[in-house]
């Protein structure tokens, strides 16, 4: 009985003031898990960007220290290393194009060997005689 007839004389302005602090705190309260729930999906969403982000500077880091190497060997007087890949590579290619070019000329070679075993040579000065008949 002493705490109801405290509260009851309460002033309005501090009955007042009491129900604009419940309504706050029930609206901080409410618009804290809705915040939560947004801090949680800005969190998941920032995150894919930061790993999207990291890869992105990881290649770039990656690619700036090669480069910083070949910086520091230059400046130390280094020689860079021969591309061995490269260099292999492109012997294979010469090698198979060699390969292809000399099987081509080989086959239009012997084709032509059939060609000139078919060819009567005739003498100049006898027309209508074959070379070598009269010798």
């Amino acid at each position: 009985m002493f705490g109801t007839n405290l509260l009851d004389r309460r002033s309005k302005p501090e009955r007042i003031a009491d129900q604009a602090w419940e309504h706050l705190a029930s609206a901080v309260s409410s618009a804290g898990d809705s915040v939560r729930d947004t801090a949680r999906s800005a969190r998941r969403s920032s995150s894919d960007l930061a790993d999207e982000a990291g890869d992105l500077v990881g290649s770039a880091a990656e690619e700036a220290r090669r480069r910083a190497a070949l910086a520091f060997d230059a400046l130390a007087g280094r020689q860079p290393a021969l591309p061995w890949t490269l260099l292999i590579g492109a012997a294979l290619v010469g090698a198979a194009v060699g390969w292809a070019v000399g099987s081509a000329a080989r086959a239009a070679g012997s084709r032509d060997d059939r060609a000139v075993d078919d060819v009567e040579f005739v003498d100049v000065d006898r027309p209508n005689t074959p070379v070598g008949l009269d010798d």
